[in-house]
Formats: structure tokens, sequence, C-alpha cells
């Protein structure tokens, strides 16, 4: 057993353990060895208390082990369950995560971008607004939910499916004559496409429906506007709604009951994203669900193929609906 103060080693473990030195790296690196070696190996490391020196090996294998991720921010529960699940699926993997909190701010993105380069991280994964982001060729980058061109996978949901869902879910229901609300940015990105699939939900059957659509700078309280004109008699013209985001959902449910108006008695609201209550118990509303676990460990498993040619440009999954009391079932 070591009786100085300094450091343990791996030639330490190697004679705390009776192995030699070359077992002891092929444990630590996870190769195999048998399994009675491994367990003396790691008895050894335990009883040293010695520590992996993930800076050493990633000079030897040219990396570093660490990913960086850009999303807006951590206060939204989709951008935060995102980044939970993404940093289980790198440490299932030995990977650490470097959070990029970016504000929605172009510039901010870049610097971020450019800060992870400089840094040596192994890949980014990044949920960005810059049209024109620059990544370096030689930096592995997945984006979340836009395309950015043929070299750079794109990892979302099926957002034709969900808003098509969504409109047939609302028909299924016994709704008549329907809203869509949006806000969010004029960028062309995969969330766009859930107003095409809510159209073609509509129109298949049979839905009356208008569209209220906002910018991102733009005052929810137009929402407040355009549904007040169409009450009438105390009575909303609209049936069912559906809402780009669970956010938007909840602000308009709230809106709704200050109009006097019941949800789902008089109107049936369905959101999307999947958003829970404290992040895993009950959904905040009826909504369409994205597989954020299935869409994170995509993500990873994409970033860390080093076969570009398995690299698929886009990587679409399927959503799902769930029942959150604010429609009939």
């Amino acid at each position: 057993m070591k009786k100085d103060n300094s450091a343990p080693t791996m030639k330490d473990v190697a004679k705390e353990a009776g192995v030699a030195l070359g077992t002891v790296s092929k444990v630590v690196n996870g190769l195999p060895v048998g399994e009675s070696y491994k367990i003396r190996v790691e008895d050894a490391i335990h009883k040293l208390n010695y520590q992996v020196n993930s800076y050493a090996q990633g000079l030897k294998a040219n990396k570093t082990y660490t990913v960086a991720l850009l999303i807006p921010n951590t206060i939204d529960p989709f951008f935060s369950s995102l980044a939970h699940y993404i940093n289980i699926a790198l440490m299932k993997r030995k990977y650490r995560m470097l959070l990029c909190v970016t504000d929605y701010d172009p510039q901010q993105e870049q610097e971020y971008v450019r800060m992870a380069q400089q840094n040596k991280v192994d890949g980014i994964i990044g949920l960005t607004y810059n049209p024109e982001l620059i990544v370096e060729e030689n930096t592995p980058f997945i984006a979340i939910d836009r395309s950015m061109g043929p070299k750079i996978p794109c990892v979302a949901c099926d957002n034709f499916a969900g808003g098509q869902l969504a409109a047939e879910k609302l028909a299924d229901l016994g709704c008549k004559n329907v809203a869509f609300l949006r806000v969010g940015s004029s960028l062309v990105n995969e969330p766009n496409k859930r107003k095409a699939g809510f159209e073609n939900g509509c129109l298949s059957r049979g839905l009356h429906y208008e569209m209220k659509i906002l910018e991102n700078e733009e005052s929810y309280e137009e929402f407040e506007r355009f549904l007040s004109e169409r009450i009438h008699d105390g009575k909303l013209a609209f049936d069912g709604i559906f809402c780009v985001t669970d956010r938007l959902a909840h602000y308009v449910l709230n809106m709704l009951r200050r109009l006097n108006q019941r949800v789902p008695e008089d109107v049936q609201l369905i959101g999307f994203d999947g958003v829970r209550a404290f992040g895993n118990i009950d959904y905040l509303c009826s909504t369409i669900v994205q597989p954020v676990p299935e869409m994170a460990e995509i993500c990873v498993d994409l970033l860390l193929r080093e076969n570009e040619l398995m690299k698929p440009p886009l990587v679409c999954l399927p959503v799902s609906y769930a029942y959150g009391g604010t429609t009939f079932g």
C-alpha cells in the first residue's frame, strides 16, 4: 500500500492489485480483461483513491471528452429537459457537457461556438437562431430543430405530424371551429412545420380554422385581443385551440379564464412539447409530446460517430398525444 502523501499512480495500483501495468491500463480505459483481474484492479483503485487523469487520456487520444451544448435558456422547461437528457447521454459515454446559454442572441451564439472551438471540444450540439452561424468544418456539429446545411445533421421531432395530430384530436373530440396560435422566430426551422400539419389536419377533417401568428418580439396581448374580438354573447367562436408550444398554451389558458371561458367545457386546448409540472409530474395541458430523451440520445450518438457517411442530414422522431386536463380526453 502507498505510504507517502503524493497522489497514487497507475504503477501503485498495479502493485496493490498484483497485476501488470498493462492490465490496469485496460481496466481504466474500459478494455476487456478477465473478471477476476478487473475486480482486483477496481478494488485497488478504490483502496488507493486513484484518480484517472482524464486530461492526459485526452491528450493521448487527441480528445477532450467534452461536448458543448448551445441552448437559448434553462428557464423554458423544454430547453432544460433537453439539457438534462443530453447530459445523461454524454455521461453514459464518459463525456462532459459544457453548457452555453445564449438568450437567443445571435452574436452570443457565435461567440460560444468560437470559445468551444478554442477549448478543443469534441463537438457541439446547438439549438440556435443565428442564420449566419459559422462553424469550422473540422468541428462536429449537430443542429436541433433547424437545418444548417447538408454537412450538419439536424435532429427534430416530426413537427408536421404533430400539427396534424393536434387538428385530428380536436376533431375527434367534437370540435368544429378551431384556432391556431403561434409565436416564434421568422427563421426557417422544423417547428414551423406545425402550422402546415395543422392546416392539413383541419382540411382532411373538415374543420373551419383561423390563425393568429406573432413574431417573438410581439406582445402576447395580441392573442387576447384576437380572442376577445371573437366572443359574442359571452360565447367564444372557437371550440378548440392549438397553441404551438405548451408555454403559449399555459398563457392562453389563463387568458381564457379571464375572458370567462371554461376549459375544456367551452373550448378545448392543445399545446406542443410535452412539458410537465416540476419536470416529471403532470402535463401542464393536453399536448403533443416531443420524445426529448430519444432526441438527446440521437444527438449524442450522431455527434460521436466517426463515419461522416453514416450521419443523415435529418432525423425526424415521432410524436405522441398526451391528455393533460384541457381537453375531454
